[in-house]
């Protein structure tokens, strides 16, 4: 098949450091070794951080590694420039390379600015989700679709959440409805009860945690008083229904990180789900997902962080 025929599986987010880098180097090194070379000094300043990237941030703060930011941008635009010469001999190969050193840029600011908090770590982070989704269907020329799998907190327009509301924080939900309109379809996912693979901290082991049953004043509980084990919300096309559930109420976010003793604070926001989703699909008990690698999830983990996000 034609590569514009072809379906591809793609990674959006910017949690792979030091994969980015190899992957990049791999290629330079096929295509052009005297590049590699320079690539390496470029991304050598980033080689103390690569298995512990989040450490980054505080490193920065001294003048000796600002030269990073510097380097890593100067490595993706002299990739980019030569577009013409690397794509003759295989294109897709020079898309992976060139979004591999987008991550490496975008990743770079990420941890630096990261160290701060506030809302512009998150925002930056789902700004080059959404860059990639465009490069990617850009790529793949004018009749090319995709779908994303991402948490509710990424899909779900962040302007009707409090991320949008209080903490100014966007996402790719509330970026592909700017950017594609009524194209783009926003779908979230919610459960009462079951069991989640997560883990208690960031970097922490992840492991299967049981669900503590949706809070008396959540859409979820809305959904499970139904006694409807499974169904789907049309929120875009059914006006009654959407008209019913506009009153805000609150919604529980469970990603990477779940803490269920402090799981109202940690792990739920005021929302409006008609306007949050185009439409909703409910499970009233779900499964912790299964890897797909030789890895597999020890359960039981211990809850040794109760604290909230």
């Amino acid at each position: 098949l034609e590569p514009s025929t072809q379906a591809g599986f793609y990674g959006l987010d910017i949690y792979n450091l030091s994969g980015s880098i190899a992957a990049v180097l791999d290629y330079l090194d096929r295509v052009d070794p005297r590049a590699a070379k320079i690539a390496r000094e470029r991304y050598g300043c980033l080689t103390p951080w690569q298995n512990e990237p989040s450490t980054y941030g505080r490193a920065v703060l001294t003048a000796g590694y600002r030269k990073c930011e510097k380097a890593v941008l100067e490595q993706c635009r002299d990739l980019l420039a030569k577009q013409l010469e690397y794509a003759q001999s295989d294109g897709a190969d020079f898309l992976d390379a060139s979004q591999n050193a987008r991550l490496i840029a975008a990743a770079e600011r990420y941890y630096r600015i990261m160290y701060y908090g506030g809302a512009e770590s998150w925002n930056l982070r789902d700004t080059h989700m959404f860059d990639t989704l465009e490069h990617l269907l850009d790529a793949g020329g004018p009749n090319s679709r995709a779908i994303v799998w991402a948490h509710n907190s990424h899909i779900g327009d962040a302007r009707h959440t409090e991320m949008g509301v209080v903490r100014d924080e966007r996402n790719i939900g509330q970026l592909c409805r700017e950017r594609f309109g009524d194209v783009a379809a926003l779908i979230g996912m919610g459960t009462h009860s079951g069991t989640v693979a997560a883990a208690s901290d960031w970097d922490g082991e992840m492991g299967v945690k049981q669900v503590r049953a949706s809070h008396a004043d959540s859409y979820e509980r809305l959904c499970h008083d139904s006694l409807v084990p499974r169904f789907l919300l049309d929120l875009g096309r059914d006006t009654t229904l959407r008209e019913r559930l506009l009153e805000r109420r609150l919604e529980r976010f469970i990603g990477v990180i779940y803490r269920p003793e402090t799981e109202l604070r940690s792990h739920y926001a005021d929302v409006s789900l008609p306007q949050q989703f185009d439409a909703f699909l409910w499970f009233d008990k779900t499964a912790a997902v299964t890897l797909l690698g030789p890895e597999h999830v020890r359960t039981g983990v211990p809850d040794t962080y109760p604290f909230g996000l």
